[in-house]
């Protein structure tokens, strides 16, 4: 092997906490040699984003430090560049790509300046060169009409398109080493897909090297050669990708493969990793027959909600001397949704997942069609009517964090919709029964007072499940409710859902693009394409045997 472009020896990253320092990282030691792709793995606090920092030389001064060990590139030692050195270091040599491209690029620039300005800054390139140049790297980057997205503002375009335009800037150079930070994250299944493609062909072609970081380890084991698992700032695992995935022996690394849910089995609750830690795994799995039987009293009942060819149309002024645009986003959907049922809403981003489901709840009412819920047409009810059934249909929603108020404690913020809706006689009966769903949803009493900041992204979650279920409500449409959370604690949340469905007999739309999870928690699934449903079938058979094309596309882009 050549010499390793990247050499990390027993480096430990401290943080400043009380005017002490303390290991975030501790002791990491790896190597990253010449044209090779690198995982790194591990969940939210694992150190997988401070290591890379510290890499780049970006640590924040006086708040983070390498405090000992060193890191080599080429043999040189990082922390020992002065910083003008480190700006020639980056982008020339090391690049990055962040998690998410949206905060990344400049929201007042157009795409191809800002892709211009990294050229500028690190060539000497005549101005008609450099433009060139940016719209062969948009072709590079599959980019479609690269002259068209060379004029264009980040917000003009979708999410996939920005993350490659960030590519494009990231190889702009030539780097040897290219860091990809959860590059496709908050990305659609096929999306994903092309992104992972065209980094492996990039890297074939440019000989660069790849440390691509990711929680998710099925998407890891698609591109890396080799895999490093990292678990509360330590590097408890590494190796060969194929031989860690097919032969896990870390128990950290074996709940993480275990806790994603399966194509392939049907378990009856998702092993987390405190089951692993505490040796209490339990992979009951659930049968053919009972979910024949449960599907058979499911579906003997009248449906709690049905959807009567729904259309949702949005008028644009931006067409041509004025004229208004019609477009549909929820094109003549029909389906009907059972007590006690999980239906499963996918499709990629656009296809009207998230409108249908607005509509369903009254957000943003329905242009045409009927929404029957228990027999009674929402679309006609008054503001009052609305208000009322707002108790039995409820949302979780994608981002906790945002749709809860930082300034009230969490206490306050779940007992609040009680309050609206006059649930309970007082404050103190309000109270115990806000306590009791805390308990319910894995929290406790001494969590009452806190503030949402003062919470992990799983717990925010668990606390907006809390605010939900405080009114008791029939109907839960879940909207991308699992999407930000690891591994872990998705498999914990989704737990909790299954849990409080079959204690409470809630009925979900289950609304996601990740299919794996759609499948594990789905009676029925709903395929979406461009306003329309091309599929719809029970959940198991869906999978096993898509019938449409785009269904078939979809089933093939899920990481395995």
């Amino acid at each position: 092997m050549n010499n390793p472009l990247l050499h990390l020896d027993n480096v430990t990253i401290s943080a400043k906490k009380e005017g002490q320092w303390v290991p975030i990282v501790k002791s990491a030691s790896f190597t990253l040699n010449q044209n090779e792709i690198l995982g790194i793995v591990g969940e939210s606090g694992s150190g997988k984003s401070v290591t890379s920092l510290a890499l780049m030389g970006l640590l924040p001064k006086g708040v983070l430090e390498i405090t000992s060990g060193k890191i080599e590139s080429e043999g040189r030692d990082i922390s020992a560049l002065s910083q003008k050195e480190l700006r020639n270091l980056r982008g020339n040599e090391i690049a990055m790509i962040f998690q998410e491209p949206m905060s990344s690029l400049n929201p007042s620039l157009k795409c191809g300046f800002q892709v211009e300005e990294i050229l500028m800054e690190h060539t000497s390139l005549s101005k008609k060169e450099i433009k060139a140049k940016v719209l062969s790297l948009f072709e590079k980057v599959k980019l479609p009409n690269p002259e068209a997205i060379y004029n264009r503002y980040p917000h003009e375009i979708s999410g996939g398109q920005k993350q490659r335009v960030m590519i494009a800037m990231a190889i702009a150079c030539k780097p040897k080493i290219l860091i990809a930070d959860e590059p496709t994250t908050a990305l659609d299944v096929t999306v994903q897909k092309e992104i992972i493609l065209l980094l492996k062909e990039l890297q074939q072609e440019t000989k660069m090297s790849i440390l691509f970081i990711s929680h998710d380890l099925s998407l890891v084991s698609e591109i890396a050669n080799r895999v490093i698992v990292m678990y509360r700032g330590e590097i408890v695992e590494q190796g060969d990708a194929q031989a860690i995935f097919t032969n896990p022996k870390h128990t950290y690394t074996k709940a993480l493969i275990s806790s994603r849910p399966s194509l392939d089995v049907r378990l009856e609750r998702l092993p987390t990793i405190k089951d692993y830690l505490d040796g209490t795994v339990n992979n009951k799995e659930v049968t053919t027959t009972q979910r024949t039987e449960r599907h058979s009293k499911l579906y003997s009942q009248a449906p709690l909600l049905e959807v009567i060819n729904v259309e949702k149309e949005y008028v644009s002024n931006a067409g041509l001397f004025g004229k208004d645009i019609k477009f549909k986003a929820v094109n003549d959907v029909s389906f009907k949704i059972y007590e006690g049922e999980t239906l499963g809403l996918v499709g990629e981003s656009g296809c009207g997942k998230s409108t249908l489901g607005n509509a369903i709840l009254q957000l943003d009412k329905a242009t045409s069609g009927k929404i029957l819920y228990r027999g009674k047409d929402l679309l006609k009810l008054s503001n009052r009517e609305i208000r009322e059934l707002r108790k039995e249909i409820q949302i979780i929603f994608q981002d906790p964090y945002s749709s809860l108020n930082p300034r009230i404690t969490v206490g306050k913020a779940i007992m609040e919709p009680m309050q609206v809706h006059n649930l309970y006689k007082n404050v103190k009966e309000r109270r115990a029964k806000t306590i009791e769903i805390l308990n319910r949803v894995g929290l406790g009493e001494e969590h009452f007072n806190r503030y949402p900041h003062e919470f992990s992204g799983g717990q925010r979650q668990r606390i907006g499940i809390a605010r939900t279920i405080a009114l008791q409500p029939k109907l839960i449409v879940c909207d991308e409710s699992v999407s930000a959370l690891d591994i872990s604690v998705q498999a914990q949340v989704l737990n909790l859902l299954n849990e409080l469905k079959e204690n409470f007999g809630f009925t979900y739309i289950f609304i996601s693009h990740d299919l794996a999870v759609v499948k594990y928690m789905s009676d029925q699934v709903l395929v979406m394409n461009k306003g329309k449903i091309e599929e719809m079938n029970e959940a198991d058979a869906l999978y096993e045997h898509p019938q449409k094309e785009y269904t078939k596309k979809l089933i093939a882009a899920i990481p395995h």
